[in-house]
C-alpha cells in the first residue's frame, strides 16, 4: 500500500535529496582543464595586448630562453616588424657608448642619450615601487623594457610573459592564476575541561554569578531571593544574604571598593557593604525588572539593564541617574563596560546591540545583524574586541564601530551567557543545559558539554543561566537551572596528542548576516 503524503512533505523531500546530492561539492573550486585554459589565455592575450604584440622582444631575453617562440607557450606567431630598428630597442638608456664602430670609448668620444622628462616621469609612475628599485640596480634599462613594463599595475600577464616579467625585475600579477578558496586557519590547541565540583544550596534557578576581584570567593544570585557568598578553594558557603523580594537577576563585585551590587525583578539595585553586610544604598529609576547590571572599571559608575527597554547609568556614590539611556524597542537583556570607547555596549530583546557614547548618553552604533534576542554579551580581555550571543548565532565584532569579524555557528539553542579567557576561550552557555567552548580566533568549537543534573531534579531543569571564570582563569563556574552552581577546570593530564583538534581546513562560507 502507497502511504500518501502531503505536498509540502514530498517537495521538502525532493529538496533534502537533491540538496544531499550536491552538498559534498558545495564550494569545491573546480579542476582546472588544461586545454581550455590554454584557449583562454590566448583569446586574453589577443584581445588584451593584441596592440603589443608586433613589438620584438629583447635579444638578451631571447638568448637566455632558447630561441624567439620559448616566451609564448599559446603558439603565436612572433611578428619581426620595424627590423630596421631592432637596434633602437638594444640602446643601453642611461649608459655612455662610443659614437660608431672601431671608435674607442674615452671622455671625449662618448654618446649617452637621456631618455625625455615625459618619458621617465610616465616610467616612473607605471612601475611598481619595488621595480624601480630593482630596476635601478640593473646593468641597463633598454627602450623594450619600458614597452614591456609600463601598465604593469593596471594589466595582467599570462603566465608565459609573467617569466621574462620577473627577470626583469617585475612582481607578478596574480590575476590569471587559479584562485584557492579561502580556508580557515589551524585553531590553536586548548585542553578539554572537565566538571569536578558540584555545589548546591539555592532553593531556586541560580541566576547570576561573579568572582570577586581577590579570587578568595564567589557570589552568587538565585530565584529564591538570595545572595550567597561561598568559598572558591572549597565550596563551602560563607554567607547569605537577604532582602530582594523576587529573583535575583545580576551580582558585581567592586574592585575599587568594598561593595558589592545586585539586582532583580522587583525593580530593586541595591549597594551592599561587605564589611557590615548590609544595603547601604538603593538605586531607584528602573519601571520593571532588573535584568543585569556592571561596574565601570575606572569611575564610580554603575550601569543597569531593565525589561523597561532602558539601560541606566549611576553615580555609586550619590545614588544619582546620570543618563537613561533609550533607544531600544523591548527588554535589554545584557550591558558590558569598558574603559575606552565605546564604554557602554548592551544587548536587548528587540535583537540590536548598541554602542553608546558614555558622556552624551548616546547611541553610536546599533548593530542590527542578529536575527533573534541578544542575551549575552563578552568582551574580550585583550583583544579591542566583542562577542554576542542570540539563538541564531554567536557573532564577534571589532571595536570602536563594530565591524562584523565572524560567526560561531553551531550552537542551536537559546544562549544566556558568554565568558572568555585570555587564552581565547570563549565559553556559551544555553538554555538547554549545554555548554561550547570555541577558539576565539578561529571561532573553532573544540568541545561540548553537557553535564547531568543534580540527582532529584527533572532534566527540563538542565539550563545555564550565566558562567564566568576565576581571576586565574583556571576554572570556570556556571549557574545552572538545577539549584547548582558547577566547577569546571582544565584537564591536566590531556596532551595535543590524547585529545587531538579534530580539525579540517574546510572551506570557509561566511556570512555577514
Amino acid at each position: 500500500e502507497v502511504q500518501k503524503h502531503s505536498v509540502h512533505t514530498l517537495v521538502f523531500r525532493s529538496l533534502k535529496r537533491t540538496h544531499d546530492m550536491f552538498v559534498a561539492d558545495n564550494a569545491k573550486p573546480i579542476p582546472l582543464d588544461e586545454e581550455s585554459h590554454k584557449v583562454k589565455m590566448a583569446v586574453k592575450l589577443r584581445t588584451e595586448y593584441g596592440s603589443v604584440l608586433h613589438m620584438p622582444t629583447l635579444k638578451e631575453n631571447l638568448r637566455e630562453k632558447g630561441g624567439p617562440n620559448t616566451g609564448d607557450p599559446y603558439g603565436h606567431k612572433q611578428y619581426s616588424g620595424n627590423q630596421g630598428q631592432e637596434l633602437e630597442y638594444l640602446i643601453t638608456g642611461t649608459h655612455p657608448y662610443p659614437p660608431g664602430p672601431g671608435v674607442a670609448l674615452t671622455a671625449d668620444t662618448k654618446v649617452q642619450r637621456m631618455p625625455s622628462e615625459s618619458a621617465a616621469q610616465s616610467l616612473a609612475v607605471a612601475l611598481p615601487a619595488s621595480q624601480s628599485r630593482l630596476d635601478a640596480n640593473r646593468t641597463a634599462a633598454g627602450v623594450g623594457d619600458i614597452y614591456r613594463h609600463a601598465g604593469i599595475s593596471e594589466r595582467s600577464q599570462p603566465p608565459g610573459m609573467a617569466v621574462a616579467m620577473v627577470e626583469a625585475g617585475g612582481n607578478k600579477n596574480s590575476a590569471l592564476m587559479a584562485k584557492k578558496a579561502p580556508t580557515m586557519p589551524k585553531p590553536q590547541w586548548h585542553p578539554p575541561w572537565k566538571l569536578y565540583r558540584v555545589i548546591s544550596g539555592h532553593l531556586g534557578w541560580v541566576r547570576c554569578i561573579a568572582v570577586e576581584p581577590g579570587n578568595q570567593w564567589f557570589v552568587t544570585g538565585s530565584a529564591d531571593r538570595t545572595i550567597k557568598i561561598w568559598d572558591l578553594a572549597s565550596g563551602k558557603l560563607k554567607l547569605s544574604l537577604t532582602g530582594h523580594i523576587s529573583t535575583v537577576r545580576g551580582v558585581i563585585v567592586s574592585a575599587r571598593s568594598p561593595y558589592l551590587f545586585s539586582c532583580g525583578e522587583d525593580k530593586q539595585v541595591k549597594c551592599w557593604d561587605l564589611e557590615y553586610n548590609k544595603v547601604i544604598r538603593h538605586y531607584h529609576g528602573h519601571l520593571s525588572a532588573v535584568y543585569g547590571l556592571d561596574l565601570h572599571p575606572t569611575i564610580d559608575v554603575l550601569v543597569t539593564c531593565s525589561r523597561d527597554s532602558t539601560a541606566r547609568i549611576w553615580d555609586v556614590r550619590t545614588k544619582a541617574s546620570v543618563h537613561t539611556l533609550s533607544g531600544h524597542t523591548n527588554a535589554v537583556a545584557t550591558v558590558k563596560c569598558q574603559a575606552a570607547e565605546p564604554q557602554i555596549i548592551t544587548g536587548s530583546h528587540d535583537t540590536t546591540i548598541r554602542l553608546w557614547d558614555l558622556v552624551a548618553g548616546k547611541t553610536r552604533v546599533t548593530l542590527t545583524n542578529h536575527k533573534k534576542s541578544v542575551r549575552a554579551v563578552v568582551l574580550h580581555p585583550r583583544h579591542y574586541t566583542f562577542a554576542s550571543g542570540s539563538p541564531d548565532n554567536i557573532k564577534q565584532w571589532k571595536f570602536p564601530d563594530g565591524n562584523f569579524i565572524q560567526n560561531l555557528s553551531g550552537h542551536n539553542a537559546i544562549i544566556n551567557t558568554l565568558a572568555v579567557n585570555s587564552d581565547g576561550v570563549l565559553v556559551s552557555g544555553a538554555d538547554n543545559g549545554t555548554m561550547h567552548l570555541w577558539d576565539w580566533r578561529t571561532g573553532y568549537n573544540f568541545q561540548r558539554v553537557h553535564a547531568a543534573v543534580q540527582p532529584g531534579s527533572l532534566d527540563s531543569e538542565s539550563g545555564i543561566f550565566a558562567c564566568v571564570f576565576d581571576q586565574s582563569e583556571s576554572r570556570l563556574l556556571t549557574a545552572e537551572a538545577d539549584k547548582t552552581i558547577k566547577v569546571y577546570k582544565e584537564d591536566d593530564t590531556a596532551t595535543e596528542e590524547t585529545h587531538p583538534v579534530s580539525w579540517k581546513p574546510e572551506i570557509i562560507k561566511r556570512k555577514r548576516f
